[in-house]
């Protein structure tokens, strides 16, 4: 785990890399959230982000956000938390109570459940459709040629919670051109939101658009072995 002093070193330099990246992109700072991924990293780890001003957490699982997060919300009430992993539709009534902003929905039974534990629970967190830009079979995702109706379903379902996109392009690929579909589909929808941009190319996907990026490495280090 990386140690306090360099957590805080390492937060302050991604967010003065988002600063850099949008003044570059001719945009204003402000405009874009850093989302500090904090899955596999514990709850200390997260403290320490939370004493250096970061409000905006990404975790990947349920069960894990759970464990950490509603004592860490006693502590700072202004916490925001986004669930960010491929989700599940048995957990989505948790998933409904625990977080601000669900990045990953991607599929109708998602958007079922999503729907059925809002009703139970009285709230729904906002809302991002994930599209599989680059196709991948391996990955979470709705594909590209399946987005654009769903994201025209979701919207009529939804309404305003549906806040926009997030995409995670192929690790092997130039992101620069997922970055830009994902602006394109948002753009066709009146969607403002974009979530997207990883440690390894945050500021490519801020010169797109980006307005949500999740890094986590970058600020956390390397992560522990996965539980």
């Amino acid at each position: 785990m990386v140690t306090p002093s360099a957590l805080v070193d390492r937060l302050a330099q991604v967010r003065a890399q988002i600063e850099t990246a949008a003044r570059h992109a001719h945009r204003d700072p402000n405009a874009v959230t850093l989302v500090a991924v904090s899955k596999f990293h514990p709850a200390s780890s997260v403290q320490e982000a939370l004493a250096a001003g970061q409000r905006v957490f990404g975790e990947n699982r349920v069960q894990e956000a759970a464990a950490k997060f509603p004592a860490l919300r006693a502590q700072y009430p202004d916490i925001r938390l986004h669930l960010i992993g491929g989700l599940q539709t048995n957990k989505a009534k948790d998933a409904v109570q625990l977080a601000d902003m669900i990045e990953s929905l991607d599929r109708p039974a998602l958007a079922d459940a999503l729907a059925k534990a809002a009703d139970s629970v009285g709230r729904m967190p906002d809302l991002l459709i994930e599209v599989n830009t680059g196709d991948e079979p391996q990955k979470f995702g709705v594909p590209k040629e399946q987005a654009d109706a769903f994201i025209r379903t979701c919207r009529q379902r939804f309404g305003t919670s549906l806040k926009g996109l997030m995409c995670i392009p192929p690790a092997t690929q130039d992101p620069t051109p997922h970055f830009q579909l994902l602006r394109s589909m948002a753009q066709t929808h009146g969607l403002p939101v974009l979530s997207m941009g990883m440690s390894a190319d945050y500021p490519q996907a801020i010169a797109q658009g980006a307005t949500l990026v999740r890094v986590g490495t970058a600020i956390f280090g390397a992560r522990p072995a996965t539980p």
